[in-house]
């Protein structure tokens, strides 16, 4: 499922906020934030921005988030953890809003992206046949917790880095991408990584590796790595249209000489049947630093062993938890 960043939802629920008058806290979806008081109640629709949500410079109902630079964060108001933004209805003007439709564009509204590339690497688009590398945030998608209920499981570490993907297409050739685009031989980190690890002819023909790459000048690089590095956490058999589960991706990966994401966990058997997921369990679940570091790590994805479909997600089942401590204090 393509993430919704502004979409129409509920209010499911409101609590009072000790020491304040004009605020209350709210629930939508998964998500906890602050509203103003007596501007909705317990079922009403509204729009909600989701975290990263960059809100246009110009309408009278964003010019409250100028100060942020009108961007949708991670914030504690009164010792409340807010994430995301709920507006009325209203800001639309009138006209219909279905729920399964993106309002990004009819309100303005574009993505935070923290690294862009020079648009003079940028060679080309996103390569159609691999999927882009973009998880839910469980929060956004709660009917996973119940699909992935009773399966066998793994966590991995989500990395902060940034994101790319190589495929060597049986037609095209080699690609390099970063998140969102095909980008030209340079010296960026993409291509250095290539280059380094010789993925050019480490790669077999349409497979592609997604993975995070940390080092200097990447993001704070929490881990202290003295040069670039590629950590896995997909491959993507072309040919076969799917993601190798676990075992073959560790596997693959051992074959080419590439380094994975660490695995936290593997849940089997009794566990897996037993394991409650809840929201709570897997927020609480984040907590910690990378090993060997004193920086805490940004989140953790979790996937089922062997891929599966995802009525929820009309995907691949997976999703990030993102460690709110690190969404507070280290977050850009």
């Amino acid at each position: 499922m393509e993430r919704r960043l502004v979409s129409i939802q509920t209010i499911d629920a409101l609590a009072p906020i000790e020491g304040a008058d004009n605020i209350l806290q709210a629930r939508v979806m998964g998500w906890t934030l602050v509203v103003k008081k007596d501007e909705f109640v317990v079922g009403d629709a509204c729009v909600f921005f989701e975290i990263d949500s960059v809100l246009p410079d110009g309408p009278e109902w964003s010019e409250f988030l100028r100060a942020r630079h009108f961007r949708v964060r991670t914030v504690k108001l009164r010792g409340v953890l807010s994430q995301g933004l709920a507006l009325p209805l209203s800001i639309l003007g009138g006209g219909d809003a279905p729920r399964e439709v993106d309002l990004r564009e009819r309100l303005g509204v574009v993505k935070y992206e923290p690294m862009l590339p020079d648009t003079t690497e940028v060679a080309g688009p996103f390569p159609g046949r691999v999927p882009k590398t973009d998880e839910i945030r469980v929060q956004s998608a709660l009917g996973v917790l119940d699909e992935l209920r009773g399966q066998e499981f793994y966590v991995a570490t989500k990395y902060d880095g940034t994101s790319a993907t190589y495929l060597n297409d049986a037609e095209d050739g080699f690609i390099a991408c970063s998140r969102n685009w095909a980008l030209k031989r340079s010296g960026n980190p993409v291509w250095r990584v290539a280059q380094l690890l010789d993925l050019e002819k480490r790669l077999p023909p349409d497979f592609a590796v997604q993975g995070e790459i940390c080092g200097p000048g990447i993001q704070k690089n929490r881990l202290g790595l003295r040069e670039p590095a590629l950590f896995v956490f997909n491959v993507y058999d072309v040919r076969g249209v799917r993601y190798l589960d676990l075992s073959e991706m560790q596997a693959f990966c051992a074959e080419h000489g590439l380094s994975t994401v660490p695995i936290e966990r593997v849940v089997r058997g009794a566990e897996a049947t037993a394991h409650a997921h809840t929201l709570d369990g897997w927020l609480e679940a984040t907590r910690g630093v990378y090993a060997g570091t004193a920086q805490r790590k940004e989140g953790i994805v979790v996937r089922p062993l062997r891929e599966q479909h995802s009525p929820t997600l009309g995907g691949r089942l997976s999703f990030k938890v993102i460690n709110n401590d690190f969404l507070l204090k280290d977050g850009d």
